[in-house]
């Protein structure tokens, strides 16, 4: 059974999620194969090595031609409805996309139908969730697991200006999650990440017992005292009474 587990020392973005899946493997014809699927013009994703506190990573970035409108959730859905993804992608895709449009539509008192994707709803997080969806699916994971997420603390800016960090929308998304402030000033966690990994993971825990096969490194954006970078770690899971089973049949041997 394939594992992944999500090592969110630093944070967890969109963009990190499916820098950190390449670096593990994952081809990246692969990936602008299913992104083409979108129908979606006037963007380009590209993959370049980098270095954060001395560790090589993956930084993916979307690059757009041209200033994006604003759209609204029913834009989005018709964007889905309309690629050729395969339909269980679209759904996930779809029930990320939703729980985002709710947690900020509670945070701006309107209803999520009338939430401007300002923020989370230009091409690039369009890219960022439909690519972490078919990253994973791609490198066919069928558990999802995650540390505690460092949120980061301080403050950041948004249309609206200055506001708290973890932001009000990102916070929402975290409900019933273990999350701490590890004592760096800095957004480490965005709306998208928060949307992704409270969708698809199932459980936020300790390195679980597991036997590593492919380990990635994806970067994000900001230079901190930490390496900003996720690691997942992909491999076999491994019950702890295994172990001991394992061993018990050797000694006989």
């Amino acid at each position: 059974m394939s594992i992944i587990y999500f090592d969110c020392f630093s944070g967890i973005s969109g963009d990190m999620i499916i820098g950190a899946l390449l670096d593990a493997g994952l081809p990246f014809r692969e990936l602008e194969e299913e992104l083409a699927k979108l129908n979606l013009a006037n963007f380009q994703i590209k993959s370049e090595k980098v270095i954060k506190k001395g560790i090589t990573a993956t930084k993916f970035s979307v690059v757009t031609d041209e200033q994006q409108p604003h759209r609204h959730i029913g834009d989005i859905h018709k964007i889905i409805q309309e690629s050729s993804l395969e339909e269980p992608i679209q759904g996930t895709v779809m029930k990320i996309f939703n729980r985002l449009a709710e947690a900020e539509g509670k945070i701006h008192g309107v209803s999520p139908e009338k939430i401007h994707f300002h923020e989370v709803g230009a091409v690039d997080a369009i890219v960022d969730i439909v690519g972490a969806v078919v990253s994973l699916h791609k490198m066919n994971i069928t558990k999802i697991t995650a540390s505690p997420l460092n949120v980061g603390g301080g403050w950041t800016h948004c249309m609206h200006g200055l506001i708290p960090v973890p932001a009000p929308a990102t916070l929402e998304l975290l409900k019933g999650i273990p999350i701490y402030n590890g004592g760096v000033n800095r957004e480490l966690v965005t709306p998208t990440g928060a949307a992704i990994i409270s969708a698809l993971c199932q459980d936020f825990t300790d390195l679980p017992a597991m036997i590593p096969g492919q380990i990635g490194y994806g970067a994000g954006t900001a230079e901190l005292r930490i390496p900003n970078a996720l690691r997942v770690i992909v491999g076999e899971e491994k019950h702890r009474h295994e172990h001991g089973h394992q061993h018990h049949k050797h000694t006989h041997n």
